[in-house]
């Protein structure tokens, strides 16, 4: 794959700073956005490349044109989005906290594909990042789990829907980044114990693992329509 351009919503920190660091690492010229400059800053430190930064609001519908007008055209588009919303036994989930994991996780992919589409080449890549919930029947997730099946659903669509651009979707499995944050260091160490012990390939995943999967996917212009479930084989004995 030439040099080209790609924007990554939410590479500031975790699986779309992996990506970025390994697309700016291939040569590629990268745009990444979060919310906040000083997060973005942090993570301009962190990078070497052809890099830019832009502050936009996934979650803020009326604010994504204006932003994608400053990134200009470019080629490719991943949205690593992600919500811890909705988590919790079926029983008792509360349904508020559902309705939010909806709206940072499905409404904020929908919406920010939706206004990037004049920008993003035609025969380029939109790649989505779902989750294992998406795919595996793990008490507990059925609240965060619809939310990451909805994402997933939406690529075999829009893959027949925009072509020739390719439409697929990463489903990370248990990934040590700052989505784990709720906990404490000390906390983590249990829970990730018991996740690699339950892995076949016996650990928790690195954004670094996800970050290579998302760029097969862009570079890869004979697949569209895939989701890729990359989580260690945790679908498999969860």
């Amino acid at each position: 794959m030439s040099s080209q351009h790609i924007v990554i919503v939410g590479g500031s920190s975790g699986i779309g700073l992996a990506t970025a660091r390994l697309l700016l690492g291939q040569g590629h010229r990268v745009t990444i956005t979060g919310r906040k400059a000083e997060r973005l800053d942090t993570a301009r430190n962190l990078l070497t490349g052809n890099l830019d930064t832009l502050v936009m609001d996934a979650a803020d519908p009326s604010g994504l044109p204006g932003a994608f007008e400053r990134t200009g055209s470019f080629d490719h588009l991943v949205l690593a989005l992600g919500s811890g919303k909705g988590a919790g036994p079926f029983a008792s989930v509360s349904l508020t906290d559902v309705k939010s994991g909806f709206e940072e996780k499905v409404y904020a992919h929908f919406a920010t594909a939706q206004a990037a589409l004049p920008h993003l080449a035609k025969d380029g890549s939109l790649t989505f990042i779902s989750a294992v919930t998406a795919h595996a029947a793990m008490p507990g997730t059925a609240g965060i789990g619809a939310a990451n099946a909805a994402v997933a659903a939406l690529v075999p669509i829009l893959a027949a829907e925009l072509r020739p651009m390719r439409v697929n979707a990463v489903s990370p499995g248990v990934i040590d980044t700052p989505w784990w944050n709720f906990l404490t260091g000390e906390q983590k160490v249990p829970v990730f114990a018991d996740f690699a012990a339950k892995t076949p390939v016996g650990r928790v995943g690195t954004p670094e693992d996800i970050a290579q999967a998302i760029a097969f996917l862009i570079d890869n212009t004979f697949i569209s329509g895939q989701t890729i479930i990359c989580d260690g084989g945790l679908r498999l004995t969860a």
